[in-house]
């Protein structure tokens, strides 16, 4: 190449290079109108898997309504499985998978129901002067365990037992009395009994786990925070519970002595009322939060080994 051709190329890189360097004039951003926000919101609840794992249930508030849907696990199929004009609480499926245990609240009463996995052959299980809340299956499927109502006036709380009834003779006996006990829990083979128990008037609410009878009751989650809503995995090994010991409320996980205390995943809103899967190796919460002008609740999973399902 001569040095005239050399002389040539080098311009022709000059030129380029200058021509990168210098950026092209900006083009101007139209400016909006305003700033969007969330105009739809949906309240999910409750949700809790069938003992096969193949379906779950949960609370979808319709028209103003807490209503009870079921669908396969992978979301499909969903039906509605309460019509009337009630709102309709803590669903807990019975051991065999054929029934569902509900709070019905109608005209200030709050009764346990059980009915048919379709809706069908529903009755009241408690009498309706009672107000109760938080029905859970024993796993002999022939007992419910729940506990009287501790917002007779909120937002102050009041004195609540843990009771149990017996499904055929419709007998009710109390487990734990004594202050504000809340949320009873059985364990997988049904000895033990986990719940929320208020300490220092109500001011601090805590983990106790007792035997199936209410005896030995002993506190597990020993923190200043407000600790509750149990639910023991499907092993029998640990518990799942919320707390706002860190930030908001958020779902932990704990041995079953109250030892090596974990978060399940960061939250930013109201996370309570866990719920394992069969597998034992997830959680699902309804996660509730502020949203713009609105209030949602959706039900979130956590996978605990790390992985997406």
């Amino acid at each position: 190449m001569t040095m005239h051709h050399v002389a040539a190329v080098r311009a022709i890189v000059a030129s380029l290079a200058c021509a990168i360097a210098i950026p092209a004039p900006a083009m101007a951003q139209p400016q909006p109108l305003s700033i969007p926000y969330q105009f739809t919101h949906s309240i999910n609840d409750s949700l809790e898997f069938s003992p096969d794992g193949e379906r779950y249930v949960w609370v979808m508030v319709v028209a103003g309504r807490e209503q009870l849907f079921t669908a396969n696990a992978d979301g499909s199929d969903p039906a509605q499985v309460t019509h009337d004009d009630a709102d309709h609480e803590d669903p807990d499926w019975s051991p065999d998978g054929r029934r569902i245990a509900y709070v019905h609240m109608q005209g200030g009463a709050q009764v346990i129901h059980v009915m048919d996995a379709d809706g069908t052959g529903d009755e009241a299980l408690t009498p309706p002067d009672r107000h109760v809340i938080h029905p859970r299956w024993h796993p002999d499927g022939r007992r419910l365990a729940y506990c009287t109502t501790d917002d007779l006036d909120p937002p102050r709380k009041n004195a609540s037992e843990i009771q149990q009834i017996d499904l055929a003779t419709r007998a009710i006996t109390v487990l734990v009395s004594g202050g504000i006990n809340t949320y009873p829990a059985y364990s997988p083979d049904g000895k033990r009994l986990a719940l929320r128990k208020f300490v220092d008037g109500d001011v601090n609410s805590e983990v106790f786990v007792a035997n199936a009878d209410g005896s030995g009751l002993a506190n597990i989650s020993r923190n200043p925070a407000f600790d509750g809503w149990p639910m023991w995995s499907p092993d029998g090994r640990r518990i799942a519970f919320a707390s706002n010991r860190s930030s908001s409320y958020q779902v932990y996980v704990m041995d079953a002595d109250g030892s090596d205390v974990r978060l399940v995943a960061n939250t930013d809103g109201r996370a309570t009322a866990p719920q394992w899967s069969r597998d034992g190796k997830g959680i699902y919460f309804p996660l509730c939060r502020n949203v713009d002008y609105g209030y949602d609740c959706e039900i979130y999973a956590a996978r605990l080994d790390g992985k997406d399902d």
